[in-house]
């Protein structure tokens, strides 16, 4: 069961875990559209800020915009440094901003909560003639170089019928979400892919797992069982990440 509050009860814990981005994300975002000091941005979904620090240090105003309150005053202490930055704490559909005010709207592993109408004609709504939508994505596969350790997750799953292995992101393709902007009056569509491994012990993985919905609903010992199916393996997992970045700009 996906459950978008669980982020909200576990804030301290999601910053610890959950990564950042590459440098290139940032660099392809730049490269589509220039963001200065004299720019405006806004965030949906910052969580507790993966995502933030380099559009802030851009100089650029951004708005963050956060439904869990936890969360929201996390990152509000996070950054409360940068002059440059204010948060709402609201639903992204709730939330009234004026049109037609920002260079850069962007959403980090968050947008696939909102619904897909609401969710782009809004953001349409408020981007600048020129602006960019910039929606990107972390996509994890755990285990896939050590055969025995994915098995002993596999059957771990298996027997709990409510679980699936990853977290709850868009079951469209890149490519598919890449091309969602056209139909809301967006132009000029890309995509990008990056990769990268990331290793962790058999307690990190489990406090990564307790991050995610479906899984911090799920008794102690399925998370001791997993624990146990690393540490008989080897006592680390790799994770191998698949990023998505989505880009496309209001004509």
């Amino acid at each position: 069961m996906h459950d978008k509050t669980v982020f909200n009860r576990v804030a301290a814990l999601y910053d610890k875990m959950r990564p950042d981005y590459p440098s290139a994300l940032y660099a392809d975002i730049f490269s589509c559209k220039q963001i200065t000091d004299a720019s405006a941005a806004l965030e949906i979904g910052i969580g507790t800020g993966q995502a933030t620090r380099p559009i802030l240090d851009t100089g650029c105003t951004l708005t963050a915009v956060e439904l869990g309150d936890s969360l929201s005053a996390f990152a509000a202490e996070k950054f409360r440094s940068y002059p440059n930055f204010s948060i709402i704490t609201a639903a992204f559909p709730d939330v009234s901003l004026p049109d037609n005010s920002f260079d850069l709207i962007y959403s980090a592993t968050a947008f696939h909560w909102i619904p897909e109408e609401a969710g782009y004609a809004k953001v349409y709504s408020l981007l600048k003639s020129g602006g960019i939508f910039a929606r990107f994505s972390n996509h994890p596969v755990p285990a896939k170089d050590n055969e025995p350790l994915h098995a002993a997750l596999q059957k771990i799953y298996s027997e709990d019928k409510t679980m699936t292995p990853h977290s709850p992101n868009s079951a469209k393709s890149p490519e598919e979400v890449a091309h969602i902007p056209l139909k809301y009056g967006f132009t000029d569509p890309k995509l990008q892919l990056y990769h990268r491994t990331r290793t962790f012990t058999s307690a990190e993985y489990t406090d990564l797992l307790m991050t995610y919905s479906d899984h911090n609903s799920r008794p102690p010992e399925f998370h001791a069982r997993i624990a146990a199916a690393i540490d008989a393996h080897g006592g680390k997992i790799n994770v191998f990440d698949t990023i998505d970045l989505q880009l496309a700009r209001k004509p």
